[in-house]
């Protein structure tokens, strides 16, 4: 019973605390209203059973419990106006929320993060921190500052949100579009966590990676841009592919070594049918890029027939669009794919001369992995012994110690 309920805080707490966050327009009081029901589920749910919506359950109990917290915190005199109209909200709300509604309060809590008034470097991590519940260090870890910074720009943001009274709500048709940028940054970078979480014992999340195609087709829905679907696009063909990434062990099977026949082809095909949507309306952007060369891979029945031209034009385009040493990166090792590890290595040797990329672990092992193929395999090891020292997911540590345990049987 403990590991099922343990399982239903870890994917739906972020959920309850949106909806909690809706009703009491209170970030603090809803945090800490959330861990009170959970507290309450603990004692309760082991002896009268997990209720059929649970859910709802802890976003109702969620909410009386931020009643008695107010009380507790000797503010009742104070702030009694306050208080009757939230518990007024709470009473007529409280057995009619839907499920759709409840749904859809993380997209509300995501808008509200969004919101213009909100500092736009604040934006994407509060969003990250409060609706999907990335810890603080992942998020300064993925914005390269440290989690001192990280932390008050979280704080301010909620701040922001309850001072600012910013409803969380979905917005007009017409607003849709000025937050629509900061969204669409916020879904691909949860995504991202997910379908490589930056540190821990799984190369996946799983949770996260749903979360994300989820959101993004409520997205699509309330807003049908060429740039929501090649991002929902996007996210679906790399999905495809999930199964294949790890083997039986955990441990990480790259893409050339994949086994095609397991890939997803119904996620495939409507991934293609949404990037080529994109692509017809010659308004897209940089998602619809990245998701146009996923398609080339995923449509590929192997890596040697692989059309490495097409991407590394797509690559070029989109380093044009968006430039970034990153996407320089990648384009780097699809030359190599097509013209040998040495014009790989010499577009790399030139990304490594700026700083950018001096910490960034897969650039090393991207080295390491051609100069093992140009047969310099002092070098080889040299890169991957560095990238190792840089990584943080343990399933990618135990490839680079495998990769160093065939370069000492070569050498």
């Amino acid at each position: 019973m403990s590991r099922e309920i343990a399982e239903i805080w870890k994917r739906d707490s972020r959920r309850v605390l949106a909806s909690l966050v809706r009703l009491l327009g209170d970030f603090d009081l809803a945090e800490d209203a959330l861990q009170e029901a959970y507290l309450v589920a603990l004692e309760r749910w082991p002896v009268e059973g997990i209720p059929e919506q649970p859910v709802a359950w802890l976003i109702s109990t969620g909410r009386f419990k931020a009643i008695d917290l107010i009380r507790r915190r000797q503010v009742l005199r104070d702030r009694t106006p306050e208080i009757m109209a939230r518990w007024d909200s709470i009473t007529l709300a409280n057995q009619a929320e839907s499920r759709q509604e409840i749904t859809d309060d993380r997209l509300r809590m995501i808008f509200a993060c969004c919101h213009p008034a909100i500092d736009p470097q604040v934006q994407v991590p509060l969003t990250l921190r409060e609706v999907c519940g990335l810890t603080t260090e992942e998020i300064a870890s993925g914005f390269l500052v440290s989690s001192a910074t990280m932390a008050q720009r979280i704080v301010r943001g909620k701040a922001k949100i309850r001072d600012a009274r910013i409803p969380i709500e979905l917005p007009t048709r017409e607003d849709l579009p000025k937050r629509l940028e900061a969204i669409l940054v916020v879904i691909y970078l949860v995504y991202s966590e997910g379908y490589s979480a930056s540190r821990g014992e799984s190369v996946q999340r799983v949770d996260l990676v749903n979360e994300a195609i989820r959101l993004a087709r409520l997205m699509l829905e309330l807003l049908p841009e060429p740039e929501v679907a090649g991002l929902l696009g996007l996210m679906l063909l790399h999905e495809s592919r999930r199964s294949t990434r790890v083997d039986a062990a955990g441990d990480i099977v790259l893409l050339e070594d994949q086994d095609r026949s397991q890939w997803d082809r119904q996620m495939i095909g409507e991934g293609v049918a949404l990037v080529q949507h994109a692509l017809r309306s010659r308004q897209f952007g940089g998602y619809t890029i990245q998701a146009a060369i996923a398609a080339v891979h995923a449509e590929a029945p192997s890596t040697q027939a692989t059309d490495w031209g097409q991407i590394i034009s797509l690559y070029g385009l989109l380093q044009q669009l968006s430039p970034s040493p990153v996407i320089e990166l990648n384009r780097a090792v699809a030359v190599a794919m097509r013209d040998g590890p040495e014009a790989g290595l010499a577009l790399i040797s030139s990304i490594e001369d700026r700083s950018e990329l001096k910490n960034y672990h897969l650039l090393h092992a991207a080295r390491g992995e051609l100069l093992r193929r140009a047969g310099q395999l002092a070098f080889a090891k040299e890169a991957i012994e560095k990238a190792l020292s840089l990584v943080q997911q343990i399933p990618e540590r135990r490839y680079l110690q495998k990769k160093l345990l065939e370069l000492d049987q070569l050498s």
